[in-house]
Formats: structure tokens, sequence, C-alpha cells
């Protein structure tokens, strides 16, 4: 599920990413802008779910596929927990049609 993107475009956008993402303290984190959670659905596979989330500022619209739980460490000195090298989740984003232009609708 890469919708526009290939999975290298993804994978080279979050090693690009990842630097400035380890540098981020949980103030931060926290303080951070949120996507808006418009639906959720169950997941193809059981104890799994799909979220769908929409870009307040620009309108883009991803859906997430992630399980409903996932392991990790205690939080460290720093707050943060540390996932391993477990799959956590994939995410499938479109983007949104220019500002005054209406989105497609599907033919009946």
């Amino acid at each position: 599920m890469t919708g526009r993107y290939g999975a290298g475009a993804l994978t080279a956008l979050f090693a690009a990413l990842s630097p400035a993402m380890a540098l981020a303290q949980p103030a931060q984190w926290a303080d951070m802008p949120r996507m808006e959670l418009e639906a959720q659905y169950a997941g193809p596979l059981r104890d799994t779910i799909v979220q769908r989330y929409r870009d307040p500022i620009d309108g883009t619209l991803c859906f997430i596929y992630l399980p409903i739980t996932v392991q990790h460490t205690q939080p460290n000195a720093n707050g943060l927990v540390t996932y391993g090298g477990n799959t956590i989740g994939s995410i499938s984003c479109l983007i949104a049609p220019p500002a005054g232009q209406a989105e497609p609708q599907p033919e009946n």
C-alpha cells in the first residue's frame, strides 16, 4: 500500500527524516501538530486496524495500517521508548487536490 509513491520513495523519505526525528525530545513531540483522525476500520488481519487521517494544513489524506498492540521497551531517561526490529505499521498517502478544485468523485 504505497499509493502514488513507491516503497523506495517512502523509505528514502523516512531515512532523510530519521536524524531530525531522533533528536526530538518528548516535550517537542507532544507539541507537534496532529493529523485529524477521520475514520477507523478493522484491518484485514486479526488485531489490526486501518486509520484514515487528514492533514489539517494541506488536506493530504493518509491511511495507516497497524497492529492494535506493539511491544516496546520501558521509557529511557529522556522518556523515549524503543520499538526494536518489529514492524509497527505502514502508511499510504494521497496528495490533496489544489485549492479550489473539487475532489474527484467516483463514477457510477
